[in-house]
């Protein structure tokens, strides 16, 4: 099992990575939460791995953080569930997000993400319920922490810090980190 890649980013495209590695490239699908931390290409990255093995294929997946890649093994455990669905939860939510949206029994949440029906996002619901309150998966979700990560994004996606800041202080308090990029990134377009 391939548990860490540590390397220079090569290339980026959405989902997919390359990361060289002593002269090997390794392909990595990230969900977007990851790929928006990732710095610029040629630099150093490490990521937590999941190593998929099928039939026909063997499948790399990367997380910035242990959180991401345990929740991204929680939700491949779920009946109907595969890797591409578990990276759109976790591209669509943040592990915190997860976390609340479960706790609350709030399945709106989980339909908003692309290829999540209302039957997927019950069964989610009802799996993931007594696995994600325990503490390996459960991330700080203050405000606090959900600008920093917006913040972050913004960074690696090119704008400066006062920019960033800007940005993330003209957003609603207690706003999903997803959400929150993508307003973010409105406001920048316009300014």
């Amino acid at each position: 099992m391939i548990g860490r890649i540590h390397g220079k980013l090569v290339e980026k495209h959405p989902p997919q990575i390359i990361v060289n590695v002593n002269g090997i490239g390794y392909e990595i699908d990230v969900p977007m939460s990851t790929f928006y931390q990732l710095p610029a290409n040629g630099a150093d990255v490490a990521l937590y791995t999941h190593l998929l093995v099928r039939e026909d294929a063997h499948q790399l997946f990367g997380f910035a953080t242990e959180p991401e890649r345990s929740a991204f093994r929680q939700l491949l455990k779920i009946s109907g569930v595969g890797a591409r669905t578990a990276l759109s939860v976790l591209s669509g939510l943040s592990v915190a997000d997860l976390r609340e949206a479960v706790h609350s029994q709030d399945g709106g949440r989980l339909t908003k993400i692309p290829g999540i029906g209302k039957k997927t996002a019950e069964r989610l619901l009802l799996e993931l319920r007594d696995k994600l309150d325990g503490a390996p998966i459960a991330t700080a979700g203050t405000s606090e922490a959900r600008s920093g990560d917006i913040a972050n994004a913004l960074l690696a996606l090119g704008y400066n810090e006062r920019e960033a800041s800007w940005a993330t202080k003209q957003l609603p308090a207690g706003i999903a980190v997803a959400d929150g990029i993508r307003q973010a990134l409105k406001l920048l377009a316009k300014s």
